[in-house]
């Protein structure tokens, strides 16, 4: 028995999650990625990345990253794990908290002090319940569990440092991991992003634990999901144009 599945039964949540899931689909058969896709993934990539870093606070102008002029410890940070996602993505599923430990030592490289990359600085309990949801999970719809990993890291902030790139690097890996992205394509940092308010209310009201606020969250989540669809056709749009 899957234990999320109730939390699609709350009002709205279930056509939200089924109209991201269409945009998704329907943004995968751009023809951009018929002959261009590691071109779009790599930027998709590296828009998330300055989107989940500008999310910690840190936000810097697209093309100046792009150009390597930013070196801002947690932009670089984020790059850092937006790189390194594909090769964990087989790990996540058996071995979760490494994976988190990971992220975190890419991610808060230069921000905190060595001695706490990795290191849990709270919630250990909690973490625990949550690496036994994602283990060999395969009843829960992907996009829910992605956005409960999200959410439960968001809400605890376990490690020290830029914890919400963390957070949100579990959440991308566990949509590719669970098949609904294989690719990698669907940026959901820079829909959280376009929506930073809902974004930040949201995880707020789910903290709370109320059945509202954790359908606040599911559906913002949902809005992310299809703005990061959406983003695919506006970058493969732009490298069509370009070729």
């Amino acid at each position: 028995m899957d234990p999320l599945a109730p939390l699609l039964d709350l009002a709205d949540v279930g056509p939200a999650f089924a109209a991201a899931r269409e945009s998704v689909d329907a943004a995968h058969r751009h023809r951009a990625l018929r002959k261009h896709g590691g071109q779009v993934a790599a930027e998709v990539s590296l828009r998330a990345a300055v989107a989940s870093a500008a999310l910690e606070g840190n936000k810097f102008d697209l093309d100046l990253v792009r150009g390597g002029a930013v070196t801002d410890p947690v932009v670089q940070g984020a790059l850092r794990v937006a790189e390194a996602l594909p090769g964990l993505v087989d790990l996540w599923s058996r071995a979760p908290r490494q994976v988190l430990a990971k992220l975190h030592v890419l991610a808060a490289r230069g921000v905190v002090h060595d001695h706490d990359l990795g290191r849990l600085t709270s919630g250990a309990d909690r973490i625990d319940a949550l690496a036994g949801l994602v283990a060999g999970n395969d009843s829960t719809p992907p996009m829910l569990l992605a956005a409960i990993v999200h959410a439960e890291l968001i809400t605890l902030r376990p490690f020290a440092g830029p914890a919400g790139v963390v957070a949100r690097a579990a959440a991308r890996i566990t949509l590719i991991g669970r098949g609904f992205d294989p690719r990698g394509l669907v940026g959901v940092e820079a829909g959280h992003l376009a929506r930073e308010p809902e974004y930040v209310g949201s995880a707020g009201a789910y903290a709370t634990g109320t059945p509202d606020g954790v359908r606040s969250w599911l559906r913002h989540y949902a809005a992310a999901i299809t703005a990061g669809a959406e983003e695919i056709t506006v970058i493969g749009d732009g490298v069509l144009a370009a070729v």
